[in-house]
């Protein structure tokens, strides 16, 4: 009994530890995300957090390094290529040729997202339910990474914060009302 108290204290320091070291790197994080100058407008996007924010820049790098979103997507490896093999021709998947650090992050990026961000879940229905080429529910996740993507480039190219009127663009909302 009392070795088993024994283990029971040293347990519960231990998570005290690692709750106090988690809240270290957290606070951290959020100051040097502050120090870039993409805090306000990364944040400003619903569905977005710190340790998100943090781990996109961390990944990326500066964005505004690259001519347009495309090309992150790209270096994160969502360009589609034909998947065929022979004489076989599937159709088209995510290349997967980038870092795939970034890709799962979005990927969770995405999820959340989709949670929290009207907009953003409006475009999952929609990708999900359309009578033409409905995609499944991974698939609109991994459409939804890209858009929060070319959501991002353009809040810091713009150096505007986040608008959810202005996020699914025109043609989209006239292609979801109808």
């Amino acid at each position: 009994m009392e070795s088993a108290r024994l283990r029971l204290r040293l347990l519960v320091d231990e998570l005290e530890m690692s709750e106090k070291h988690i809240s270290e790197v957290e606070s951290s994080m959020e100051r040097m995300l502050y120090t870039t100058g993409y805090a306000e407008q990364i944040l400003s996007i619903k569905g977005i957090g710190i340790v998100t924010a943090s781990g996109f820049l961390g990944e990326v790098g500066d964005p505004l390094r690259f001519q347009n979103a495309r090309q992150i997507a790209n270096y994160a490896g969502y360009n589609l290529v034909e998947d065929s093999s022979g004489k076989n021709k599937s159709g088209t998947c995510i290349s997967k040729r980038g870092r795939s650090q970034l890709r799962a992050l979005l990927y969770r990026m995405a999820y959340t997202a989709v949670s929290k961000n009207l907009e953003m879940r409006a475009l999952q229905n929609y990708m999900t339910s359309r009578a033409k080429n409905p995609l499944k529910k991974k698939q609109s996740l991994v459409m939804i990474s890209k858009k929060i993507i070319t959501v991002i480039y353009s809040l810091l190219k713009k150096q505007m914060t986040y608008n959810p009127s202005l996020a699914l663009g025109t043609v989209r909302r006239e292609m979801m009302a109808a």
